[in-house]
C-alpha cells in the first residue's frame, strides 16, 4: 500500500502548489480529519470536506505561503513529509520560513487523516510582528 500511499499524496502537494482544492477534496475521504495545533490561528480539529474547506480558509487569510518538501518517508499507509513553508504573514507581510512535518494516513487510495506540525514558535513570531 505504501506506493499507492506515497502516490496519492505526492498529488496532493502537486495540488497545492497549483492552488487546486478541487483535486485536493478528491483525494480524501468524505470523513477525513485534518489537526494542527490550535495554537495557530489556523489550527483545530477539522472533519470532511467542509472541515477541511475551513482550513483551508483559516489558512489563506492568516498566511500566504508555499511548502517545500524536504523528503517523504513511506511507512505502510502512513507517509511523513519534512520541508518547509515560506511566505508572509496577511496582517503585517512579515516573512517567514520554518519547519514543516505533516503525517497523511491513506486509507483506500483516499486521505484519512492529515497531521500538521509545524514551527509554532517561530510561525507565531511572524503572525505577532507588524
Amino acid at each position: 500500500m505504501s506506493a499507492a500511499a506515497l502516490e496519492v499524496v505526492r498529488e496532493i502537494y502537486d495540488a497545492f502548489a497549483r492552488r487546486d482544492g478541487a483535486t485536493i477534496l478528491g483525494r480524501l475521504h468524505a470523513d477525513v480529519e485534518f489537526h494542527q495545533t490550535e495554537l495557530l490561528p489556523w489550527g483545530g480539529c477539522f472533519r470532511g470536506h467542509d472541515g477541511v474547506r475551513e482550513f483551508f480558509e483559516r489558512l489563506r487569510n492568516a498566511i500566504e505561503s508555499a511548502v517545500t518538501v524536504d523528503r517523504f518517508i513511506e511507512a505502510g499507509d502512513h507517509v511523513a513529509v519534512t520541508g518547509r513553508t515560506r511566505g508572509h504573514t496577511r496582517s503585517g507581510g512579515t516573512a517567514f520560513d520554518v519547519a514543516i512535518v505533516h503525517v497523511w494516513t491513506v486509507r483506500d487510495g483516499r486521505v484519512s487523516r492529515f497531521e500538521a506540525y509545524i514551527e509554532t514558535p517561530a510561525m507565531l513570531a511572524a503572525l505577532a510582528a507588524r
